[in-house]
Order: structure tokens, then C-alpha cells, then sequence
């Protein structure tokens, strides 16, 4: 019997001889985690398959350069996102926004946070507009940088950081709005 990193190496192979059964056993292995990633950094689960497909299609074309020195997933990840942004740089620019105060964005919101589940967080990360919700995807679920963003996305540092302060400030908002303090609703109401 072969161990699972066995049987990584024979489709990896599989992939770099081009061979249609390695590439969807590929595909099969790491698509629904790819799915959530595509969800992340797209309007809605149609356009989210586009970039799916799109970014496999780029994993196959690209799989000689990967070499192994971290995880497959994380490789294949970083061109699912980079294929998400070339999708979103395509089909409109990021303006610059007036800088915010990140000391505005205090805990007034925070009474909520313990009754929102995952799923209704994504909700609401979705309703975002497009250049906040890349920008808070990229900066706090993905880990970038602000210069990574920037370099990435062509714009400066600083229109990074506003858009991450604008979208914690709108998530902070739509949270508090739908699931605030369920104490201070009854008194309102009585």
C-alpha cells in the first residue's frame, strides 16, 4: 500500500507528464479547498468556479515549477489567488480612498463577535465591495503584507491600509447591525 505523499508524488508526476487521470486526481485531491479560497475573492459561486477552473488550468500549465520546497496546497493556493487577481484587475480598477484613523476602529463593535458563526462572517465579507473585500481577503485570511497587496494589485501601501481600516470598519458595522448586543435590543424594545 502507498503512503498519501506516495501517492502526491505519482500524480505530481502524472501532472508534469500531462496525463489527463493525474491532473483530475489533482484536481479531485484539492478542488473543494480551492473552491473556499475562490469564494473568498469573487462576487459569486459562478464566477468563483471560473476562477477555479481558470487556476487549475494555470496549476497544470505551471506544475514544472513547483519543486516541493513547501506544501503542494500552498503552492497551488498562491495561483489560485494570483489567478483571483488577475480576474479582478481585468475587470476593474482599485481607486485610492482617503486614509482612516485605525485608532477610530475601537472595541465598541465587539459585543457580537461571540454569536457570529463562519459561515455568516463570509456572508457578510461578500456584501463587501470588490476592491475592500481582496483587500481584507489578501491582508486577513491570506496573511499578506501591505507592500505584498500593494505590489500586487498596483497601488500603494497606503490605499492598501485604508481599504483594510475601511472594510474592518464596514464588517464591524454590518456585524454589530445584525447580531449586536442582544440585551441592549430588548431594552430598545420595552
Amino acid at each position: 500500500m502507498t503512503s498519501s505523499k506516495e501517492n502526491i508524488e505519482n500524480i505530481l508526476s502524472g501532472c508534469r507528464k500531462g496525463k489527463r487521470k493525474a491532473q483530475e486526481a489533482l484536481f479531485r485531491l484539492y478542488s473543494d479547498k480551492m473552491f473556499g479560497v475562490c469564494r473568498y475573492y469573487t462576487r459569486d459561486y459562478s464566477e468563483a468556479e471560473d476562477v477555479l477552473h481558470d487556476g487549475f488550468l494555470k496549476v497544470f500549465d505551471k506544475i514544472n515549477k513547483y519543486r516541493g520546497d513547501g506544501p503542494l496546497e500552498g503552492w497551488i493556493r498562491r495561483v489560485i489567488i494570483n489567478t483571483a487577481l488577475e480576474r479582478f484587475r481585468k475587470q476593474s480598477r482599485m481607486f485610492a480612498v482617503t486614509e482612516v484613523d485605525e485608532s477610530i476602529m475601537d472595541d465598541q463593535f465587539t459585543s457580537a463577535e461571540d454569536q457570529i458563526s463562519a459561515d455568516e462572517l463570509m456572508e457578510i465579507i461578500m456584501e463587501l465591495s470588490p476592491k475592500y473585500r481582496l483587500v481584507f481577503n489578501l491582508y486577513a485570511i491570506d496573511g499578506f503584507s501591505h507592500k505584498e497587496i500593494a505590489d500586487r494589485l498596483n497601488i500603494s501601501e497606503g490605499t492598501s491600509k485604508s481599504n483594510l481600516a475601511r472594510a474592518r470598519i464596514i464588517l464591524q458595522k454590518k456585524v454589530n447591525e445584525r447580531y449586536g448586543n442582544k440585551e441592549e435590543k430588548k431594552q430598545l424594545r420595552s
